[in-house]
Protein backbone atom coordinates (compact mmCIF):
# COMPACT_ATOMS: atom_id res chain seq x y z
CA UNK A 1 0.00 0.00 0.00
CA UNK A 2 1.41 3.33 -0.82
CA UNK A 3 -0.69 6.77 0.00
CA UNK A 4 1.98 9.18 -0.97
CA UNK A 5 1.05 10.74 -5.11
CA UNK A 6 3.91 9.69 -7.27
CA UNK A 7 5.20 13.04 -8.43
CA UNK A 8 5.96 13.63 -4.44
CA UNK A 9 7.51 10.44 -4.65
CA UNK A 10 9.28 11.26 -7.55
CA UNK A 11 10.40 14.62 -6.19
CA UNK A 12 11.50 13.72 -2.95
CA UNK A 13 13.66 10.66 -4.65
CA UNK A 14 15.10 12.98 -7.27
CA UNK A 15 16.31 15.52 -4.45
CA UNK A 16 17.98 11.95 -2.56
CA UNK A 17 16.11 12.54 -0.05
CA UNK A 18 14.27 9.11 -0.01
CA UNK A 19 15.70 6.12 -1.42
CA UNK A 20 15.01 2.37 -1.62
CA UNK A 21 16.00 0.95 1.64
CA UNK A 22 13.68 0.02 4.31
CA UNK A 23 13.36 -0.92 7.88
CA UNK A 24 14.40 -4.62 6.85
CA UNK A 25 17.67 -3.53 3.97
CA UNK A 26 19.04 -1.91 7.64
CA UNK A 27 18.34 -4.78 9.92
CA UNK A 28 19.79 -7.26 7.17
CA UNK A 29 23.01 -4.91 6.90
CA UNK A 30 23.64 -4.25 10.87
CA UNK A 31 23.04 -8.46 11.23
CA UNK A 32 25.46 -9.32 8.24
CA UNK A 33 27.86 -6.95 9.27
CA UNK A 34 27.69 -7.80 13.36
CA UNK A 35 25.45 -11.49 13.62
CA UNK A 36 26.75 -11.90 17.46
CA UNK A 37 26.67 -7.89 18.75
CA UNK A 38 24.05 -7.98 21.59
CA UNK A 39 20.87 -6.08 19.53
CA UNK A 40 18.14 -6.20 21.74
CA UNK A 41 17.60 -6.36 25.69
CA UNK A 42 14.95 -6.48 27.94
CA UNK A 43 14.72 -4.45 31.15
CA UNK A 44 16.01 -6.93 34.02
CA UNK A 45 12.59 -6.98 35.80
CA UNK A 46 10.54 -7.69 32.87
CA UNK A 47 9.31 -11.00 34.73
CA UNK A 48 7.64 -8.64 37.35
CA UNK A 49 5.08 -7.06 34.84
CA UNK A 50 4.40 -10.22 31.84
CA UNK A 51 5.80 -13.57 31.54
CA UNK A 52 9.19 -14.52 30.48
CA UNK A 53 12.75 -13.85 31.62
CA UNK A 54 14.43 -10.66 30.58
CA UNK A 55 15.90 -11.58 26.83
CA UNK A 56 18.72 -10.54 25.31
CA UNK A 57 19.36 -11.09 21.78
CA UNK A 58 22.20 -10.73 19.41
CA UNK A 59 21.09 -9.98 16.01
CA UNK A 60 21.41 -13.35 14.58
CA UNK A 61 19.06 -14.69 17.57
CA UNK A 62 16.95 -11.29 16.61
CA UNK A 63 16.94 -12.49 12.88
CA UNK A 64 15.94 -15.83 14.05
CA UNK A 65 13.16 -14.74 16.18
CA UNK A 66 11.39 -12.47 13.24
CA UNK A 67 11.53 -15.04 10.58
CA UNK A 68 9.56 -17.06 13.30
CA UNK A 69 7.01 -14.48 14.45
CA UNK A 70 6.66 -14.17 9.97
CA UNK A 71 6.51 -17.91 9.27
CA UNK A 72 3.65 -18.55 12.36
CA UNK A 73 2.10 -15.29 11.20
CA UNK A 74 1.70 -16.01 7.36
CA UNK A 75 0.48 -19.51 8.83
CA UNK A 76 -2.53 -17.68 10.01
CA UNK A 77 -2.87 -15.89 7.09
CA UNK A 78 -1.65 -12.31 7.39
CA UNK A 79 -0.46 -10.87 4.27
CA UNK A 80 0.90 -8.06 2.06
CA UNK A 81 -1.09 -4.99 2.81
CA UNK A 82 -2.86 -6.41 5.74
CA UNK A 83 -3.40 -4.26 8.77
CA UNK A 84 -1.90 -5.66 11.75
CA UNK A 85 -3.28 -3.99 15.62
CA UNK A 86 -0.58 -4.47 17.79
CA UNK A 87 -0.99 -3.60 21.62
CA UNK A 88 1.92 -4.77 23.81
CA UNK A 89 4.46 -3.14 26.13
CA UNK A 90 8.16 -1.95 25.74
CA UNK A 91 9.28 -5.80 25.37
CA UNK A 92 11.58 -7.33 22.92
CA UNK A 93 8.32 -8.64 21.25
CA UNK A 94 7.40 -5.14 20.11
CA UNK A 95 10.32 -4.95 17.75
CA UNK A 96 11.03 -8.08 16.49
CA UNK A 97 7.17 -7.36 15.10
CA UNK A 98 7.90 -4.50 13.41
CA UNK A 99 10.80 -6.84 11.42
CA UNK A 100 8.04 -9.71 10.77
CA UNK A 101 5.47 -8.36 9.95
CA UNK A 102 7.75 -5.61 7.64
CA UNK A 103 8.83 -9.07 5.95
CA UNK A 104 5.59 -9.83 5.11
CA UNK A 105 4.55 -6.67 3.84
CA UNK A 106 2.17 -6.22 6.30
CA UNK A 107 1.17 -2.96 8.17
CA UNK A 108 1.63 -2.53 11.77
CA UNK A 109 -0.78 -0.42 13.78
CA UNK A 110 0.64 -0.36 17.47
CA UNK A 111 -1.95 1.12 19.67
CA UNK A 112 -0.65 2.30 23.49
CA UNK A 113 -1.25 -0.13 26.40
CA UNK A 114 -3.56 2.32 27.43
CA UNK A 115 -6.20 1.70 25.04
CA UNK A 116 -9.39 -0.23 26.50
CA UNK A 117 -12.09 -1.81 24.25
CA UNK A 118 -14.03 1.52 23.62
CA UNK A 119 -10.00 3.06 21.64
CA UNK A 120 -9.82 -0.59 20.02
CA UNK A 121 -13.44 -0.14 18.65
CA UNK A 122 -12.61 3.21 16.96
CA UNK A 123 -9.23 1.96 15.82
CA UNK A 124 -11.08 -1.08 14.51
CA UNK A 125 -13.85 0.63 12.87
CA UNK A 126 -10.99 3.14 11.12
CA UNK A 127 -8.27 0.10 9.65
CA UNK A 128 -10.61 -3.14 9.95
CA UNK A 129 -7.62 -4.94 10.49
CA UNK A 130 -6.87 -8.49 9.44
CA UNK A 131 -5.45 -9.48 12.66
CA UNK A 132 -4.67 -8.15 16.05
CA UNK A 133 -1.91 -8.75 18.41
CA UNK A 134 -1.29 -8.88 22.51
CA UNK A 135 -0.23 -11.07 25.18
CA UNK A 136 -1.98 -13.12 28.04
CA UNK A 137 -0.39 -11.32 31.11
CA UNK A 138 0.38 -7.43 31.46
CA UNK A 139 0.73 -6.35 34.97
CA UNK A 140 -1.53 -9.35 35.97
CA UNK A 141 -4.19 -8.50 33.35
CA UNK A 142 -4.96 -10.95 29.92
CA UNK A 143 -5.35 -8.20 27.48
CA UNK A 144 -5.42 -10.59 24.90
CA UNK A 145 -8.16 -11.72 26.19
CA UNK A 146 -10.41 -8.47 27.90
CA UNK A 147 -9.44 -6.59 24.80
CA UNK A 148 -10.73 -9.49 21.79
CA UNK A 149 -13.99 -8.28 22.14
CA UNK A 150 -13.30 -5.29 20.09
CA UNK A 151 -12.33 -6.95 17.14
CA UNK A 152 -15.12 -8.26 14.81
CA UNK A 153 -15.64 -11.82 13.50
CA UNK A 154 -12.87 -12.52 10.61
CA UNK A 155 -10.08 -10.62 12.31
CA UNK A 156 -7.36 -13.60 13.52
CA UNK A 157 -6.15 -12.73 16.91
CA UNK A 158 -2.78 -13.91 18.50
CA UNK A 159 -1.08 -13.48 21.03
CA UNK A 160 2.09 -13.77 23.56
CA UNK A 161 2.64 -15.04 26.85
CA UNK A 162 2.39 -18.75 29.00
CA UNK A 163 -1.94 -18.20 29.37
CA UNK A 164 -3.16 -18.18 26.15
CA UNK A 165 -6.82 -18.19 25.59
CA UNK A 166 -9.25 -19.92 23.22
CA UNK A 167 -9.37 -18.51 19.70
CA UNK A 168 -5.74 -17.05 20.07
CA UNK A 169 -2.64 -18.56 18.13
CA UNK A 170 0.12 -18.80 20.03
CA UNK A 171 3.50 -16.49 19.16
CA UNK A 172 7.06 -17.07 20.03
CA UNK A 173 10.42 -15.61 19.88
CA UNK A 174 12.41 -18.59 20.90
CA UNK A 175 9.76 -21.76 19.74
CA UNK A 176 8.50 -23.03 16.81
CA UNK A 177 9.53 -23.43 12.87
CA UNK A 178 11.86 -20.24 11.42
CA UNK A 179 10.65 -21.09 8.10
CA UNK A 180 8.06 -23.24 5.96
CA UNK A 181 8.02 -24.28 2.29
CA UNK A 182 4.56 -21.87 2.15
CA UNK A 183 6.13 -18.97 3.93
CA UNK A 184 9.30 -19.11 1.73
CA UNK A 185 7.56 -18.96 -0.95
CA UNK A 186 5.71 -16.32 -0.28
CA UNK A 187 8.63 -13.93 0.68
CA UNK A 188 10.53 -14.98 -2.23
CA UNK A 189 8.04 -13.41 -4.39
CA UNK A 190 6.93 -10.63 -2.51
CA UNK A 191 8.36 -7.12 -3.26
CA UNK A 192 8.36 -4.53 -1.24
CA UNK A 193 9.45 -0.99 -1.74
CA UNK A 194 10.89 2.09 0.92
CA UNK A 195 7.33 4.22 -0.28
CA UNK A 196 4.91 1.06 0.95
CA UNK A 197 3.27 2.00 4.08
CA UNK A 198 4.93 0.34 6.99
CA UNK A 199 2.70 1.60 10.40
CA UNK A 200 -0.56 3.72 11.17
CA UNK A 201 0.53 4.90 13.97
CA UNK A 202 -2.27 7.26 16.50
CA UNK A 203 -2.27 11.33 17.32
CA UNK A 204 -2.36 11.73 21.48
CA UNK A 205 -5.85 12.51 20.81
CA UNK A 206 -5.88 16.69 22.24
CA UNK A 207 -7.54 17.98 18.73
CA UNK A 208 -10.56 15.26 19.38
CA UNK A 209 -11.26 11.90 18.33
CA UNK A 210 -7.18 10.27 17.94
CA UNK A 211 -6.08 10.13 14.11
CA UNK A 212 -4.55 6.93 12.34
CA UNK A 213 -1.33 9.00 10.42
CA UNK A 214 0.18 5.78 7.51
CA UNK A 215 4.11 6.45 7.28
CA UNK A 216 5.83 4.82 4.54
CA UNK A 217 9.21 3.37 5.01
CA UNK A 218 11.22 6.66 3.29
CA UNK A 219 9.15 8.75 5.94
CA UNK A 220 10.62 6.90 8.71
CA UNK A 221 13.78 6.75 7.64
CA UNK A 222 13.87 11.11 7.14
CA UNK A 223 12.99 11.03 11.27
CA UNK A 224 15.16 8.45 11.76
CA UNK A 225 18.29 10.20 10.39
CA UNK A 226 16.98 13.47 12.46
CA UNK A 227 17.33 11.84 15.45
CA UNK A 228 20.24 9.88 14.71
CA UNK A 229 21.96 12.88 14.08
CA UNK A 230 20.59 14.86 17.35
CA UNK A 231 22.26 11.67 19.23
CA UNK A 232 25.57 11.78 17.50
CA UNK A 233 25.05 7.53 17.81
CA UNK A 234 27.80 5.82 17.06
CA UNK A 235 28.16 2.12 15.67
CA UNK A 236 27.43 -0.56 18.34
CA UNK A 237 26.21 1.63 21.18
CA UNK A 238 23.87 1.18 23.83
CA UNK A 239 20.54 3.21 23.80
CA UNK A 240 18.08 3.21 26.46
CA UNK A 241 14.33 3.77 24.86
CA UNK A 242 11.54 4.61 27.88
CA UNK A 243 9.09 5.63 25.76
CA UNK A 244 6.38 3.67 24.13
CA UNK A 245 7.19 2.24 21.11
CA UNK A 246 4.33 3.28 19.58
CA UNK A 247 4.94 6.53 18.36
CA UNK A 248 7.64 9.26 16.71
CA UNK A 249 9.35 9.45 19.81
CA UNK A 250 10.37 6.07 20.00
CA UNK A 251 9.82 4.47 16.11
CA UNK A 252 11.69 7.90 14.59
CA UNK A 253 13.54 7.77 17.75
CA UNK A 254 15.10 4.36 18.40
CA UNK A 255 13.86 1.94 16.09
CA UNK A 256 15.49 3.73 13.16
CA UNK A 257 18.66 4.25 14.55
CA UNK A 258 19.30 1.34 16.06
CA UNK A 259 19.66 -0.37 12.96
CA UNK A 260 21.71 2.86 10.93
CA UNK A 261 23.94 2.13 13.57
CA UNK A 262 23.85 -1.73 14.26
CA UNK A 263 23.71 -0.55 18.13
CA UNK A 264 22.13 -2.21 21.18
CA UNK A 265 18.36 -1.35 21.80
CA UNK A 266 17.82 -0.99 25.23
CA UNK A 267 13.87 -1.36 26.25
CA UNK A 268 12.71 -0.35 29.45
CA UNK A 269 8.31 -0.02 29.85
CA UNK A 270 7.44 3.53 30.96
CA UNK A 271 8.59 4.70 33.19
CA UNK A 272 10.19 3.56 36.47
CA UNK A 273 12.87 5.96 37.70
CA UNK A 274 15.17 3.52 39.68
CA UNK A 275 15.03 0.75 37.03
CA UNK A 276 15.69 3.31 34.32
CA UNK A 277 18.72 4.33 36.13
CA UNK A 278 19.73 1.26 37.03
CA UNK A 279 19.47 0.19 33.35
CA UNK A 280 22.07 3.28 32.37
CA UNK A 281 24.54 1.98 34.84
CA UNK A 282 24.54 -1.80 33.91
CA UNK A 283 23.99 -1.55 30.25
CA UNK A 284 26.60 0.89 29.90
CA UNK A 285 23.85 3.30 27.92
CA UNK A 286 25.14 6.46 25.98
CA UNK A 287 22.05 7.63 24.85
CA UNK A 288 18.58 7.93 26.12
CA UNK A 289 15.55 10.42 26.38
CA UNK A 290 13.72 11.28 29.11
CA UNK A 291 10.86 14.33 29.43
CA UNK A 292 11.91 17.63 30.96
CA UNK A 293 9.53 16.98 34.31
CA UNK A 294 12.09 14.51 35.20
CA UNK A 295 15.17 15.78 34.19
CA UNK A 296 14.03 19.00 36.34
CA UNK A 297 13.38 16.39 39.47
CA UNK A 298 16.44 14.81 39.07
CA UNK A 299 18.58 17.42 39.26
CA UNK A 300 16.90 18.24 43.09
CA UNK A 301 17.63 14.99 43.65
CA UNK A 302 21.12 14.55 43.22
CA UNK A 303 21.69 11.59 45.84
CA UNK A 304 19.86 9.62 42.98
CA UNK A 305 21.87 10.51 40.52
CA UNK A 306 25.25 10.03 43.08
CA UNK A 307 24.10 6.10 43.70
CA UNK A 308 24.55 5.35 39.81
CA UNK A 309 27.93 5.56 37.19
CA UNK A 310 26.38 7.71 34.36
CA UNK A 311 29.93 8.03 32.69
CA UNK A 312 29.17 6.38 29.43
CA UNK A 313 26.13 8.43 29.15
CA UNK A 314 27.21 11.43 26.66
CA UNK A 315 23.37 12.75 25.59
CA UNK A 316 19.73 12.39 26.70
CA UNK A 317 16.80 13.87 24.20
CA UNK A 318 13.97 15.93 25.95
CA UNK A 319 10.67 17.57 24.22
CA UNK A 320 6.65 17.64 24.88
CA UNK A 321 7.06 20.39 26.70
CA UNK A 322 9.31 23.56 26.98
CA UNK A 323 12.64 23.12 28.35
CA UNK A 324 14.10 25.38 31.23
CA UNK A 325 17.42 26.63 30.32
CA UNK A 326 18.76 26.24 33.95
CA UNK A 327 17.93 22.07 33.93
CA UNK A 328 19.81 22.14 29.83
CA UNK A 329 23.06 24.14 31.65
CA UNK A 330 23.43 21.99 34.70
CA UNK A 331 23.12 19.07 33.53
CA UNK A 332 25.71 20.08 30.69
CA UNK A 333 28.36 22.03 33.04
CA UNK A 334 27.53 19.57 36.26
CA UNK A 335 27.87 16.01 34.45
CA UNK A 336 29.05 16.83 30.90
CA UNK A 337 25.98 15.31 29.15
CA UNK A 338 24.63 17.34 26.64
CA UNK A 339 20.39 18.12 26.50
CA UNK A 340 18.65 17.98 23.39
CA UNK A 341 15.89 19.40 22.68
CA UNK A 342 13.92 17.41 20.32
CA UNK A 343 10.25 17.79 18.88
CA UNK A 344 8.51 15.35 16.83
CA UNK A 345 4.98 14.24 15.59
CA UNK A 346 3.26 11.17 14.23
CA UNK A 347 2.95 13.27 10.84
CA UNK A 348 6.02 13.46 10.03
CA UNK A 349 8.05 16.73 11.13
CA UNK A 350 11.21 16.23 13.34
CA UNK A 351 13.20 19.94 14.57
CA UNK A 352 16.49 19.09 16.88
CA UNK A 353 18.63 21.52 18.43
CA UNK A 354 21.99 19.56 19.47
CA UNK A 355 24.87 21.01 20.88
CA UNK A 356 26.77 21.34 17.86
CA UNK A 357 24.44 23.19 16.24
CA UNK A 358 23.86 24.86 18.97
CA UNK A 359 26.40 24.82 21.93
CA UNK A 360 24.94 27.50 23.64
CA UNK A 361 22.46 25.67 26.52
CA UNK A 362 20.07 28.57 26.64
CA UNK A 363 19.53 28.92 22.99
CA UNK A 364 19.13 24.80 23.02
CA UNK A 365 16.74 24.88 25.59
CA UNK A 366 14.99 27.84 23.74
CA UNK A 367 15.17 27.43 20.01
CA UNK A 368 15.30 25.35 17.38
CA UNK A 369 17.58 25.51 14.24
CA UNK A 370 15.24 27.23 11.39
CA UNK A 371 15.61 24.45 9.07
CA UNK A 372 15.89 24.66 5.39
CA UNK A 373 16.95 28.09 5.66
CA UNK A 374 18.94 29.19 2.25
CA UNK A 375 22.57 29.08 1.78
CA UNK A 376 22.87 27.91 5.50
CA UNK A 377 23.67 24.14 6.64
CA UNK A 378 22.93 22.31 9.55
CA UNK A 379 25.03 19.42 10.59
CA UNK A 380 22.02 17.90 11.06
CA UNK A 381 20.48 16.24 7.99
CA UNK A 382 17.12 17.12 8.86
CA UNK A 383 18.17 20.67 7.97
CA UNK A 384 18.60 20.09 4.41
CA UNK A 385 15.31 17.58 4.14
CA UNK A 386 12.58 20.33 6.28
CA UNK A 387 11.41 23.44 5.00
CA UNK A 388 10.43 25.64 7.94
CA UNK A 389 8.13 28.96 8.09
CA UNK A 390 6.89 30.96 10.94
CA UNK A 391 3.49 31.89 10.77
CA UNK A 392 1.67 34.82 13.10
Amino acid sequence: MQTTPQQRIDELTGRGWWGERTLLDMFDDAAAASPDHPALIDQFNRSEFTDGDALRLTFREVDDAAARLATTLHAGGIRQDDIVVVQLPNIAELPVLYLALARLGAIISPVPIQYGPFELEKAREVLDPAAFISLSNFKGKNFAADHSSAFADGCSLFAFGNDIAGGFTALSLTEGPTSSSEYASYANDIDISANDILSICWTSGTTGQPKGVPRSHNMWMASGRGAHDVADMRDGEAILNPFPMVNMAAIGGFLFPWLMRGATLVLHHPLDLPVFLKQIELEKIAYTIAPPAVLNMLLKKRELLDSIDMSSLRAIGSGSAPLSEWMVAEWQNAFGIAILNVFGSNEGICLASDQHDLPDPADRARYFPRFGVEGYAWRNRAGAENLTRLVD
